[in-house]
């Protein structure tokens, strides 16, 4: 079950990069400072990006696995007791996360060719 705990690795790493981001973003709307300047932007777009991707390839992995085990092989009837629904539903909750962050990722982008 690698994917699975590559999952877990791009969903922690998707936490620990939001929520210093999500800090910064609220010390300068309370305190009404710019954080808009080209090369800080350009340092956010960059790891967004690179977050994004390595999250989009964890989902990825784990919804092919998720069909595999559902679908293809019926490894889910045969053993109810896994919950296999609750593991699509974490691919499914994990897919919108992915797509609210490259939403975000594209959003920072638009933003930084804006200053060119």
């Amino acid at each position: 079950m690698v994917s699975c705990s590559y999952l877990n690795f791009a969903s922690v790493l998707q936490f620990l990069w939001s929520l210093p981001l999500a800090c910064l973003d609220i010390f300068s709307l309370r305190n009404e400072k710019d954080l808009q300047a080209p090369a800080r932007l350009l340092l956010i777009v960059i790891i967004d990006w690179a977050v994004a991707v390595l999250m989009f390839s964890g989902v990825c992995a784990a919804a092919c696995l998720t069909i595999f085990f559902m679908k293809d092989v019926n490894f889910c009837e045969g053993f109810s007791w896994l919950g296999c629904n609750q593991f699509a539903l974490s691919v499914t909750l994990a897919f919108i996360t992915w797509s609210l962050q490259a939403a975000s990722s594209f959003s920072g982008l638009w933003l930084l060719v804006s200053f060119f």
